[in-house]
């Protein structure tokens, strides 16, 4: 998301506003070199002799130990909603339902990140050799570097924008990749169609590029409206997926709550911003340092019956 002025709370049509925007080993091969040597020495004259008629050294019988394997874990990553732990969410008039947190009581939470602006390789490095559960929002002028990035982190640089090669990796790293628009717009500002031009467009896009037509949709800035509903319903849309905290540059949470706290089923906001593997090593070590567990929010949506 970049910035720009956000609406919170309702008014005006707007049904809902942002939320808040191993040296043993050494050893024991050195002792089993030493025995070999040993019953070389040993070994009878006559004992298996080569062509020079010298004693052939005995073999070790020792079985080979095999190489560790390099195969990942199977499975998505993140953790996994237990059996009834998740209430609920119920589907409003017909239309997708607006989520701003999963409705748990266990201390786990839920990381996403918008734009694109800046593809940082460590950020994928990551998310992929730790198997941490993120969540991407693309947005097609961020990913493919047109207009004006978000700054907020810090002078913006593109780096490696433009290449929805990097939003592959991503998603053969286990990001599932979302719709955040084309162009991010202020949807209230739109009409229906043109909302729908904006959703499905970028669900289209995504499809084609990553490979999979995405289901959830994040609105820019958090603002959103009937029509805006309406239109990701018709583009294939399951839920609309806001925040309850956003990250701010250097891994600091901004929270939306007044007790300035982490919440079960808490849903954070990220960016592609510059700094960001810096960045999302000090917020993942921060949330653990809470006791808080990081969820996988497909697996979590897909008990919530959200589909």
């Amino acid at each position: 998301m970049r910035r720009g002025r956000r609406t919170y709370g309702t008014g005006d049509g707007v049904i809902g506003g942002v939320i808040g925007g191993p040296i043993g080993a050494a050893a024991g091969r050195a002792a089993a070199g030493a025995c070999v040597v040993m019953l070389a020495a040993c070994a009878p004259a006559g004992t298996g002799t080569g062509a020079a008629g010298s004693a052939t050294p005995a073999v070790s019988r020792t079985a080979p130990s095999k190489a560790p394997s390099t195969a990942p874990p199977a499975g998505p990553p993140g953790v996994m909603p237990r059996t009834g732990e998740v209430r609920p969410i119920e589907r409003t008039g017909g239309l997708p339902p607006v989520i701003s947190s999963i409705p748990t009581k266990r201390k786990v939470v839920f990381l996403t990140i918008d734009d694109g602006w800046e593809q940082d390789p460590g950020f994928t490095a990551q998310i992929r050799d730790q198997r941490i559960p993120v969540t991407a929002f693309a947005m097609r002028d961020a990913v493919e570097a047109k207009g004006t990035p978000d700054e907020a982190g810090g002078r913006a640089r593109y780096v490696g924008a433009g290449k929805w090669g990097y939003f592959r990796q991503l998603r053969d790293a286990g990001v599932p990749v979302e719709n955040h628009t084309l162009t991010h717009p202020d949807l209230r500002l739109l009409g229906r169609d043109a909302q729908r031009r904006e959703i499905c467009g970028a669900a289209k896009l995504i499809g084609k590029q990553v490979g999979a037509r995405p289901t959830l949709f994040r609105p820019p800035f958090g603002v959103y409206n009937t029509d805006t509903l309406t239109a990701a319903e018709n583009c294939g849309v399951t839920a609309v997926l806001l925040w309850t905290a956003t990250v701010q540059p250097g891994g600091k949470i901004a929270y939306q709550v007044p007790d300035k706290r982490l919440r079960p089923g808490d849903i954070l906001l990220m960016h592609f911003r510059p700094n960001l593997a810096r960045d999302f090593r000090v917020l993942v070590e921060k949330i653990r340092r809470r006791g808080y567990e990081l969820g996988n929010l497909q697996a979590y949506l897909a008990a919530a019956r959200v589909r």
